[in-house]
């Protein structure tokens, strides 16, 4: 799966160069607040998503954040990624999600295309802050 999202995004190195090791991978799958779902063609993974459960502050309720969602190339526009998020979707209801969100680039039409078949378009900025370096006061 991670060479499906890496191919996707055209971030190959980044998703393959450096795996996570089987200890930290397990402690991920075991954790109930990630969830990752695969889909497969014939044995091979043609599609995945990612998704994170945020536990809120204001209320006792959760919603699901996909981080990333792709579809080999030669895949798409075969209802891959929509079946996807439905499945994710009725994960989201098991555990008492009460929405679903997930971001798209500027540009990124197929993207746009599908998630505004699916659900709400809110236009909002996205800031990404550095971490201060480790033993940094």
């Amino acid at each position: 799966m991670l060479g499906v999202l890496g191919r996707a995004f055209g971030e190959i190195d980044t998703f393959t160069e450096k795996q996570p090791r089987s200890t930290y991978l397990t402690r991920l799958l075991d954790s109930e607040t990630f969830i990752t779902l695969a889909a497969f063609d014939d044995g091979h993974v043609i599609g995945g998503l990612v998704a994170y459960v945020l536990e809120k502050f204001e209320q006792e309720r959760s919603e699901i954040y996909i981080y990333d969602l792709a579809v080999e190339e030669e895949c798409r526009r075969r209802g891959v990624a929509t079946g996807l998020i439905e499945a994710l979707k009725d994960i989201a209801a098991r555990l008492g999600a009460y929405v679903i969100f997930v971001q798209a680039d500027y540009g990124d039409d197929p993207a746009i295309a599908l998630y505004t078949k699916l659900g709400i378009r809110e236009d909002v900025m996205h800031f990404d802050i550095g971490v201060a370096p480790r033993g940094a006061a």
